[in-house]
């Protein structure tokens, strides 16, 4: 990305947020309920005597720079078997099922039986590309189309499927499984960043204040792509300042009666909630450019 030289001075001159004030934000109302139908409190022990493989898909929307420090990080968290996959371009997923076989084939469990077909369980948190990963590994090993349905927004798989083939050999079949996430989140800073990527509904944690997270972000981190994107002319801090101009570049606007002396008359304002609506589908495409959000966690640095 190539900003003008405005721009980076203003970049540079800039005070921009040191912390994001996250007081009166309550993360345990954002669990939906459908969650706890599939969570199962013992996954983690469950998971220790399973062969199991770490799927990190939407690859090309993370900044992975710092790839080798992820894996050092998810490896001291015992998570040795990772790929990562982007499932729109099929990116890396020749290598799911050889990765499978493999660990299902080593593990002293795969012997006991005399069935030689593979039946495996995707799991994971809601809108990471789970029913995706399958429909990619159909159209890689079958050349089949899709099998389940997939969405942009969490909640489209809503209950444990049949089970779908993806491989003929080794004869493969995958489940596909609601999203499910921790019954408590850990922080609201962890429960932002988990809404910024699609986990839960916008509207529970409010599409305004998941604008001005992400501003936040992309401003400490010095990622302006949203300036160029919407022609903003230079970097900005204020999220009421930014999404009033990209709403008026968008033609967002809406109409609203105000009163006056003579009584209540119709204007047209800003639309700041379609805006933010527009920046947060632009983030999630990928359009402002890579983003790391855990880039904190990997550098210890503090919070």
């Amino acid at each position: 990305m190539r900003l003008t030289p405005r721009v980076l001075c203003s970049a540079v001159r800039a005070a921009w947020r040191e912390s994001f004030p996250l007081g009166g934000r309550d993360v345990a109302r954002w669990f939906p309920g459908h969650m706890a139908k599939g969570r199962n409190p013992l996954f983690q022990e469950t998971l220790g005597i399973k062969p199991h493989l770490l799927v990190l898909n939407k690859m090309d929307l993370a900044d992975l720079k710092e790839q080798q420090k992820i894996i050092q990080h998810l490896e001291g968290q015992g998570l040795k078997n990772v790929i990562f996959t982007n499932c729109v371009k099929d990116e890396n997923i020749k290598q799911v099922i050889p990765a499978v076989t493999e660990l299902v084939r080593s593990s002293y469990r795969y012997h006991r039986g005399e069935s030689v077909e593979l039946c495996i369980m995707v799991i994971g948190v809601p809108n990471v590309g789970k029913s995706s990963l399958i429909n990619s590994l159909r159209r890689q090993h079958l050349r089949k189309g899709k099998a389940t349905r997939v969405g942009g927004e969490p909640g489209i798989t809503r209950a444990v499927m049949s089970r779908i083939q993806v491989c003929e050999r080794p004869l493969m079949f995958l489940l596909d499984t609601p999203g499910v996430l921790a019954p408590r989140i850990e922080s609201v800073e962890t429960g932002l960043k988990l809404a910024l990527c699609g986990t839960v509904l916008d509207h529970l944690v409010g599409e305004e204040t998941l604008a001005d997270y992400l501003l936040y972000t992309l401003n400490r981190h010095q990622l302006f792509g949203y300036v160029q994107h919407y022609g903003l002319g230079e970097a900005c801090d204020d999220v009421a300042s930014v999404l009033k101009r990209v709403a008026v570049r968008l033609g967002k606007t809406r109409r609203v009666k105000v009163l006056t002396g003579t009584g209540s008359v119709n204007v047209l304002q800003p639309d700041y909630s379609a805006a933010a609506h527009d920046l947060l589908r632009t983030f999630r495409r990928g359009l402002l450019g890579p983003v790391m959000l855990d880039r904190d966690v990997l550098q210890g640095a503090p919070r």
